[in-house]
């Protein structure tokens, strides 16, 4: 299967080394591309040198999320008390998507606040999405919505891939696409391959984990051989996201590349 592309996601890979020096292992692993949730701990110019002199695409980064237990941990962009603060928040990835020349910017849309119904909070969540788009077009940076699982993000406003791409058909599929992530989709809905065909056409970016550890492909219950030849034969050609975490190591990890995607 040699049509498909795989990027490393840095928090998850090669956590034994310090960030920075992820960048040069990914490459000497084989990888092309990398995307990481987060970048703005670093200045843009930095990163883009760790990239550049490691021959890597920038593929995505997020929208800046709240510290882990707040409220924020999984974004604002449904938070209707927030708005400017989220708007501050896609300026920002804007800026540093546009400097690492990353095509994908996911904007996180958050667990629904306490206090606020669910309905509200995904009102405030698609207003919030067509505002982003409008802000993304001219930049050569296409937005990303995803669904979450219910049992990592209870809460979570988008609930289901059909409501994911609801919103895409709503604010304009010029600007905004799906990120479908099968360890999230497998947990709540299951019927990945149907599922995936169902979206083709909205979908911009895939990210893999198994289930139920969130380790490599081939060490949980997902068929793994299958799913990626029905991305292959669909003629899918964008990136999938290696966000995983090792097994073991990250590089002897490595093997289901030969196993179940070569």
């Amino acid at each position: 299967m040699t049509g498909l592309r795989f990027d490393a996601n840095l928090r998850w890979l090669f956590t034994e080394l310090p960030f920075p020096k992820r960048f040069a292992a990914a490459a000497r692993a084989g990888f092309a591309g990398v995307e990481y949730p987060s970048p703005y701990e670093y200045d843009a110019r930095r990163l883009r040198t760790l990239l550049d002199d490691a021959g890597l695409e920038q593929v995505l980064i997020n929208t800046p999320m709240g510290p882990a237990g707040s409220s924020t941990r999984s974004g604002n962009a449904c938070f209707p008390d927030l708005v400017e603060e989220y708007r501050d928040g896609v300026r920002r990835g804007l800026e540093y998507a546009t400097a690492l020349g990353a095509r994908f910017l996911h904007v996180v849309a958050g667990i629904v606040p306490e206090g606020v119904s669910p309905d509200r909070a995904f009102a405030r969540y698609v207003a919030n999405i067509a505002w982003a788009a409008e802000q993304a077009r001219g930049t050569g940076v296409r937005l990303l919505l995803e669904t979450q699982n219910k049992r990592d993000a209870p809460g979570f406003v988008l609930t289901s891939q059909d409501r994911a791409a609801a919103v895409v058909e709503a604010v304009g599929d010029d600007a905004v696409g799906l990120l479908l992530d099968f360890y999230h989709l497998q947990i709540d809905e299951g019927d990945l391959v149907r599922t995936f065909e169902k979206h083709r056409d909205v979908t911009l970016h895939l990210q893999i984990a198994d289930v139920p550890g969130r380790t490599e492909p081939g060490t949980g219950e997902i068929a793994y051989g299958t799913l990626f030849r029905v991305i292959e034969s669909s003629g899918y050609d964008g990136w999938i996201g290696c966000e995983y975490r090792p097994a073991t190591e990250t590089v002897a990890g490595l093997t289901w590349m030969k196993e179940l995607a070569r």
